[in-house]
C-alpha cells in the first residue's frame, strides 16, 4: 500500500519542511541505492548528498529499511499516475478493438517520454535494476503496486485490441516485449544516443522513438487480430 507522505505532492501545493526534508532523502536514496546498491550505502552519505541532518533518515522512515521502502513507494505512485492517465478506461470493461488499440498507443506514447526522456527516470530503473538483481520488501512494493496491476491491465486492453486471451503466455509475454522495447531506450541510453548520434534524448528524440514503436504494435495487432465477428 502506498503511504500518503510517499506520494509526489500535489500540483501547485506549497510542500512543508518536513515534506521537503523526506523528498530529497527520497531522491538522494534513489540515486545512491540504485548506484551503489543497498548494503553499499551508508545513511551517511544518503543525509549528505540530501542536505539533511542524518537522524531525520531515522525520524521520517524509522532508518534505512524504510527508506528504502518509501523509495519504492514513489516509484510506484509516479509511474502508476503515469500509467494510470494513459489508460483512463476503467478496468474490466471492455471496449471495442479500435479503442483498445488507441488506448495501447496512448500508453505507450505517455511511457515513453517519462521513460525516455525524464530525467528521473533513470533513478527509477536502476532502483529497480539493484532489486530485481537483489530482491526485497522493495521489490514486492514495485511488484504489487505497478508492475503486476499495470501489465494485468495492458494484457487485458491487449486482448480487447486483438482478440486474443488476456491471461493466455502469448498476451502475457507479448506484453512483456512491449513494455520492454520502452525500457530499452532508458537501460541503454548510452548507446543508443551513441549509434544514433544524439546528444540527449529530449521530446523530439521521443516523438522518433513513439513513431517506431507505435509502427511495431499496429503491425503485430494488423498480423494477429482475431476474425470479425
Amino acid at each position: 500500500m502506498i503511504k500518503a507522505q510517499d506520494r509526489p505532492p500535489p500540483r501547485g501545493a506549497s510542500p512543508s519542511p518536513a515534506e521537503q526534508t523526506r523528498a530529497a532523502l527520497v531522491r538522494a536514496a534513489l540515486q545512491l541505492f540504485g548506484r551503489q546498491g543497498f548494503d553499499g550505502t551508508s545513511t551517511r552519505e544518503i543525509a549528505a548528498l540530501a542536505k539533511a541532518n542524518i537522524g531525520s533518515i531515522a525520524y521520517h522512515f524509522g532508518g534505512k529499511e524504510g527508506l528504502r521502502a518509501a523509495c519504492a513507494n514513489y516509484i510506484v505512485a509516479t509511474i502508476g499516475g503515469v500509467a494510470g492517465a494513459a489508460m483512463a478506461q476503467p478496468a474490466g470493461e471492455q471496449q471495442d478493438a479500435e479503442a483498445s488499440q488507441a488506448q495501447l498507443l496512448a500508453f505507450v506514447e505517455a511511457m515513453v517520454g517519462f521513460v525516455a526522456a525524464h530525467p528521473e527516470a533513470g533513478e527509477f530503473v536502476q532502483f529497480v535494476m539493484r532489486e530485481l538483481s537483489e530482491p526485497s520488501e522493495a521489490l514486492d512494493i514495485i511488484y504489487e503496486g505497478v508492475i503486476e496491476p499495470v501489465h494485468r491491465r495492458l494484457c487485458r486492453v491487449w486482448a480487447d485490441a486483438s482478440g486474443e486471451d488476456a491471461e493466455s503466455d502469448r498476451t502475457r509475454i507479448t506484453i512483456f516485449t512491449l513494455i520492454g522495447q520502452v525500457v530499452y531506450f532508458r537501460i541503454a541510453r548510452a548507446a543508443v544516443m551513441r549509434r544514433l548520434g544524439w546528444d540527449r534524448i529530449g521530446p523530439s528524440e521521443a516523438t522518433d522513438i513513439i513513431s517506431v514503436v507505435r509502427s511495431n504494435i499496429e503491425a503485430i495487432l494488423a498480423a494477429r487480430k482475431g476474425p470479425s465477428t
